[in-house]
């Protein structure tokens, strides 16, 4: 992670994609934004993480798996996992897939920081819809229906990785060239 309020080109940004089981939403925003910024050198780290433990060390739902490949993404490889507190410091960004999720990760924060202080927790957690053009969209779980809800997950995923990194970006390019 960058120093806390310093990302630019000499510190890259960090994102953590979180939803309930990280084998749904979460693992395919990470797939995503990790096939769209392949070269780009501005993103440190991408991950993803649950805030359940329902699937710990499980790979990805199947039907992720087949959407990812679906659209060219075949070397996407990960396990489930538990958002740690220590996530909090570690990424510069927390993207919720949709609100229950969001405030989840707002209280597990607030305890980061009662417990350990604000420089434990320093990451902007924030819901990922935010970055798709319509403030508040939500990603829906997919995991209970068929694939195609999984189709469309892939295609507000891109929307909003394309989003992300546009409106993040654009931002660190004007605080560079206010520092410059």
């Amino acid at each position: 992670m960058s120093a806390p309020g310093v990302i630019g080109v000499q510190n890259p940004v960090s994102v953590l994609f979180v939803c309930l089981g990280n084998i749904c939403r979460s693992p395919m925003a990470e797939g995503v934004l990790r096939s769209m910024t392949k070269a780009d050198t501005r993103l440190s780290r991408i991950d993803s993480a649950g805030t359940g433990a329902y699937h710990e060390g499980c790979p990805p739902d199947p039907r992720t798996m087949s959407v990812l490949e679906d659209n060219g993404q075949f070397d996407y490889d990960h396990s489930a996992r538990k958002v740690e507190n220590a996530d909090f410091k570690n990424f510069d960004y927390i993207l919720a897939m949709d609100e229950d999720n969001l405030e989840d990760l707002l209280r597990m924060q607030k305890r980061v920081v009662k417990k350990s202080g604000a420089d434990a927790a320093t990451a902007k957690v924030m819901l990922f819809g935010d970055f798709g053009g319509r403030k508040g969209e939500q990603v829906v779980d997919p995991y209970y229906g068929a694939r195609d809800g999984f189709t469309i997950a892939y295609e507000q995923m891109t929307r909003f990785s394309k989003g992300f990194v546009e409106q993040v970006f654009t931002e660190i390019n004007i605080a560079d060239a206010h520092d410059s």
